[in-house]
C-alpha cells in the first residue's frame, strides 16, 4: 500500500493577477502530462498528484508557495516560474536543500542562485543574444531602441540585447525603462521616436508588449518590432490586429515543422479548450517537465534510494541529458541549458516561421 502512494509534484505559477493568462495555461498543460504519465504507469509504478501554487507573479507570494511545498506537502523538489519569483524563493531551496527547477523565467541571474537552483528552461542569454545577432547581420539594422520592462524579466535580458548588438557593430538609439504597472507610454515613446531608430526591440511582459506596440502605431511610429518568447501569443496579434504586421519573436521551444509530436498536442488543446494555448512554446516546457520529473524518479528507483532534495540533485546531474516529448532534447550543462533558438514573426495576422538559430 505504501508503495502506491502518490507522489506529489508542484508548481507555483501565477492563476490570479495580471499574469493568469499564462499562468493558468501552463498548470493545464502540467495537468496534461499528469495524466498521461498516469495513464502510462506513474512514476515507476506510483500514481503522480499535481498540486499548483497562485504565486500572482509575486515573490513574496512565491515564498509563501514554496514554504508551503516544503513544509506543509513535504515536497523534495519544485518547479517554479517567473524571474522575480525563481529569485525570491531560492534562499529557502538552498536552505532547506530543496531541488528548484526553473521551467518558465529567462533572468540570466537565474544560473547563480545556488548549488539547489537550476533551471530547465534557456535563459536570456539564449534567444535574446541570437535575435540581437539576427537583427544586425540579417535585417541589416544599425540603429535600435530598446523598450524594457522595470523589473527581473526586462533589466538583464535589455543589457544583453544592448551589449550584444553593439558588439556586433550596431548602435543604440534609444534604451528606455518602463513601470511594470505602466499603461501610458507616450513620453518614453515620443523621446524614442525623435531617435528616429531602425527597430525597436521590446523586452516585456504579455499584458504591456501590446500596449506599447498600440501606443507607438498611433504615434506614428511605423518601425518594425522584436521581441522574445512572452509575445508568441496569438492573443496579441488578435488585439493588435494590423499593428502587429512583421513582429519578430523568439520560441524556445520545436514548432509543428520541427516535432511531429507538436501539432496533435495543440490539437488536443483545441479539442479540450477550444484554442491554442496562451505561450505555446512556454506550456509546452510544462507539459515536459512530468517526464522530467519522471525520469528523475524512475533513476531513483532503479538505484533504491528515496527521493530528497539531494538524490534528486545528484540523478538530474547524473543523468543530464533528458529525451523530452515536446521540446526535445535538453542537456543540463551546470546551470543553464542551450537550445535552438527559432524566429517566427506575424504575417496577415498570424505566426509563421521566419529563420531557425541553431
Amino acid at each position: 500500500a505504501q508503495a502506491k502512494e502518490p507522489i506529489k509534484i508542484g508548481n507555483t505559477l501565477p492563476m490570479t493577477g495580471s499574469q493568469a493568462a499564462y499562468g493558468n495555461d501552463f498548470v493545464s498543460a502540467m495537468r496534461m502530462a499528469v495524466k498521461d504519465v498516469n495513464d502510462m504507469g506513474g512514476f515507476a509504478g506510483r500514481p503522480v498528484e499535481f498540486i499548483p501554487l497562485d504565486t500572482q507573479a509575486d515573490p513574496q507570494l512565491g515564498i509563501n508557495a514554496a514554504n508551503r511545498y516544503i513544509g506543509v506537502e513535504k515536497l523534495p523538489m519544485f518547479f517554479t516560474a517567473w524571474s522575480a519569483v525563481v529569485k525570491a524563493q531560492a534562499p529557502i531551496a538552498n536552505r532547506e536543500k530543496v531541488l528548484e527547477i526553473n521551467c518558465g523565467a529567462n533572468s540570466p541571474e537565474i544560473a547563480t542562485l545556488g548549488d539547489y537552483v537550476y533551471t530547465a528552461f534557456p535563459l536570456a542569454e539564449v534567444d535574446v543574444t541570437k535575435l540581437a545577432k539576427y537583427t544586425y547581420t540579417k535585417l541589416e539594422k544599425r540603429r535600435v531602441a530598446i523598450l524594457y520592462i522595470n523589473n527581473d524579466t526586462g533589466i538583464d535580458a535589455a543589457k544583453l540585447y544592448r551589449d550584444t548588438f553593439t558588439a556586433a557593430g550596431g548602435q543604440i538609439v534609444a534604451f528606455e525603462a518602463y513601470d511594470p504597472k505602466a499603461t501610458e507610454f507616450s513620453a518614453m515613446l515620443l523621446k524614442t521616436r525623435v531617435a528616429n531608430p531602425d527597430m525597436v526591440h521590446i523586452h516585456g511582459l504579455i499584458n504591456d508588449i501590446p500596449q506599447v506596440i498600440a501606443q507607438m502605431r498611433q504615434l506614428g511610429m511605423t518601425q518594425r518590432v522584436s521581441s522574445y518568447s512572452a509575445a508568441y501569443n496569438q492573443k496579441l496579434v488578435d488585439q493588435l490586429g494590423a499593428a502587429a504586421e512583421g513582429l519578430i519573436v523568439t520560441s524556445l521551444a520545436p514548432g509543428v515543422e520541427d516535432n511531429a509530436k507538436v501539432a496533435p498536442y495543440i490539437e488536443r488543446w483545441k479539442k479540450e479548450a477550444g484554442r491554442v494555448p496562451n505561450g505555446l512554446p512556454y506550456t509546452q516546457y510544462e507539459y515536459d517537465m512530468v517526464f522530467l520529473a519522471k525520469a528523475l524518479y524512475v533513476h531513483l528507483d532503479k538505484k533504491g534510494k528515496a527521493a530528497t532534495g539531494d538524490t534528486l540533485r545528484e540523478a538530474l546531474l547524473e543523468i543530464k541529458t533528458f529525451d523530452l516529448p515536446l521540446t526535445g532534447k535538453l542537456v543540463i550543462d551546470g546551470h543553464r541549458v542551450d537550445k535552438t533558438v527559432y524566429l517566427l514573426t506575424v504575417q496577415k495576422g498570424t505566426f509563421v516561421p521566419l529563420a531557425t538559430l541553431a
